[in-house]
């Protein structure tokens, strides 16, 4: 490991070199991934230069016991800069796991009534607006790119977009199979029912990660159905995209212009079309991860929301809380802490560094 930490600090010197080089200043491209691939680096930099300067504090008090008149004092820092070491090398381990290339990007999230008819469409509204309030606390932008909704207020599916620093990190492990448990409105005989909903999560990506052959998309456009007044009903604004060779289907209607809905349908496409190869890729290798990011298995359940007990429940890491309506008011974060806490346990197990 910290053979590892001296490669990077090394790096990390040479690249603080490098930025203040006038000839890479000057071009905006070179700069650009110099200052991103410093910033990736400082905080495990700043954590080892930690360390080192307690391991120093600690030989310098080892040398101090050996005087008799400093040795009680010495003791106590040498005792105090060893349990600190202890505690920095943790976290150096955690510094070191493998970043997610995606988890400071924007999150197109998709969510899709299952099993349960009107009542699994009412819950895809409530995971929508827990997961817009939530986004809301954050500080995040929300973009609804096609909506599908009921008479009854409930949501068939829908695909939006959230934009925030490290929107993707913290909702990444969402995707899956979500089971309410509940007495539907309409259930007369106060009977509770059990519904799902899906929900997907994929990473904004730039153009240029993913290839996208024009011929190979089939374009339709259609007139917008629901809100929006006179001029989304009457022209044909709405735009859904078809990609052969793969079969994956996309829409967007909510923009007034096709161009528009064009480019936001375009977006969506291509972070499919990413998720699909790189499921392909990890699919390829084995690992005992309960949380394995972006397998593409929804067949299994990984949350329950069971209203009579006011219970939620994370099936992957065995996690209850007794704050469900907290929860669905988009008050997410102990949760979403437990999951990434496993994640980094999981990883740490495997020796992933």
């Amino acid at each position: 490991m910290f053979e590892k930490l001296d490669d990077l600090k090394k790096k990390y010197e040479e690249l603080t070199e490098k930025i203040s080089n006038p000839d890479v200043m000057s071009d905006q491209n070179e700069f650009k991934k110099c200052m991103k691939e410093h910033s990736a680096l400082r905080e495990v930099v700043e954590k080892y230069d930690e360390y080192k300067k307690y391991e120093t504090e600690m030989k310098d008090a080892q040398e101090l016991m050996k005087d008799i008149d400093m040795k009680e004092m010495a003791e106590e820092e040498y005792y105090s800069s060893k349990n600190k070491l202890a505690e920095i090398e943790e976290e150096l381990k955690i510094l070191l796991l493998p970043k997610d290339e995606n988890d400071s990007s924007n999150v197109i999230m998709e969510i899709r009534g299952g099993a349960g008819g009107e009542e699994a469409a009412l819950f895809a509204y409530n995971l929508y607006r827990m997961y817009t309030m939530y986004a809301a606390l954050k500080g995040w932008q929300v973009e609804i790119l096609d909506m599908n909704e009921t008479e009854l207020g409930g949501i068939k599916e829908v695909s939006f977009m959230l934009k925030g620093k490290g929107a993707y990190s913290k909702l990444k492990f969402e995707s899956g199979v979500h089971r309410v448990q509940r007495v539907p409105e309409t259930e007369a005989s106060g009977r509770i029912h059990t519904s799902t909903v899906t929900v997907a999560v994929l990473p904004e990506v730039e153009d240029v990660e993913v290839d996208v052959n024009p011929s190979d998309i089939k374009m339709d456009v259609y007139r917008a159905s629901g809100a929006g007044g006179q001029h989304i009903n009457k022209t044909s604004s709405a735009v859904r995209l078809t990609h052969i060779p793969t079969g994956i289907v996309v829409a967007c209607q909510t923009e007034r212009s096709q161009f528009q809905n064009r480019d936001f349908a375009m977006k969506m496409l291509k972070a499919k079309l990413y998720e699909k190869a790189r499921e392909e890729q990890e699919s390829k290798v084995s690992s005992t991860r309960k949380l394995q990011v972006g397998s593409g298995d929804r067949s299994e359940k990984i949350r329950t929301y069971n209203y009579p007990q006011g219970r939620v429940t994370d099936h992957r890491i065995n996690y209850t809380m007794y704050q469900l309506e907290n929860f669905m008011n988009g008050n997410l974060d102990d949760m979403i802490e437990a999951l990434i806490t496993f994640d980094r346990a999981e990883r740490l197990k495997e020796g992933n560094i």
